[in-house]
């Protein structure tokens, strides 16, 4: 049944205004993860979704790392918490916000959705983006979504960031200009790499494709995993670069830093 998201696009199209209780009939509705029956199609089981683990408070104040508790941070001047890193070094960003903690229950949605031609994950994940990013959606003038390089475009058929970016807009009403930014060179897989390595690696590698569209801009780059902040931070500064006024990051999930123990 995991397969009936494309199915069911097509049925749609096929039939224009049949009742959704008729495509009920012909795919009784199952939950995005696992093969439990739901009231309605593209939502989740009660078990599944109490699997979630959605990222409230104590985060960090800029990047949005998730704290465990407010130990874990430090207090800025101001009083707001902040991970060590951007205490010592703000980031390029202005601030970034993630929906879900990346764990065991995000990433039965994630993985299928960037591996397993899961297109319509995109729905659910866009919903739960657009609260954790309510503000930053109301004070964006354009949504850009982190760009893939060609050839992992070519292998994947797609690019999950656009997607998500697509359906923030559609949510937000606001603009979204798909090939905003474009990545220069192909960066290896960073799953296994440190945050100075990360940096390294996708340093320069992001150019602004329509500095017309940036200038004087507030940009909210969409993606969606965060792990330590490098994409993000390279994405920004070139934005930056560019003129845009302000940049701010929301994405899907985020990982949390390992050097939290406990979180």
């Amino acid at each position: 049944m995991r397969a009936s998201g494309a199915l069911l696009g097509r049925l749609k199209s096929g039939f224009g205004r049949a009742p959704e209780k008729f495509l009920d009939i012909l795919l009784p509705p199952h939950c995005l993860t696992c093969d439990a029956q739901v009231e309605r199609q593209g939502s989740f089981c009660a078990t599944c979704f109490s699997g979630l683990n959605l990222i409230s408070a104590p985060f960090c104040a800029r990047c949005g790392v998730p704290f465990a508790h407010e130990g874990e941070a430090e207090r800025a001047p101001d009083s707001t918490l902040l991970c060590t890193p951007c205490l010592n070094r703000a980031p390029g960003f202005a601030v970034a916000r993630a929906a879900l903690r990346y764990d065991e229950g995000a990433k039965r949605l994630i993985l299928p959705f960037k591996h397993a031609d899961r297109t319509e994950m995109a729905v659910p994940l866009a919903r739960l983006m657009a609260r954790a990013g309510a503000e930053m959606l109301a004070g964006a003038d354009l949504l850009a979504p982190v760009p893939a390089h060609w050839r992992r475009l070519i292998a994947r058929r797609y690019d999950q960031a656009a997607l998500l970016a697509q359906r923030l807009g559609r949510l937000s009403g606001r603009r979204v200009v798909p090939d905003l930014l474009r990545r220069t060179r192909a960066t290896v897989p960073l799953g296994d790499k440190g945050a100075a390595e990360r940096a390294a690696l996708v340093a320069d590698a992001f150019s602004v494709a329509r500095p017309a569209r940036v200038a004087g801009k507030r940009v909210l780059l969409v993606d969606d995993v965060m792990t330590s902040g490098a994409t993000a931070e390279a994405c920004a500064r070139a934005l930056l670069a560019a003129g845009a006024a302000r940049v701010e990051v929301l994405a899907a999930a985020r990982v949390p830093d390992p050097r939290l123990r406990t979180a």
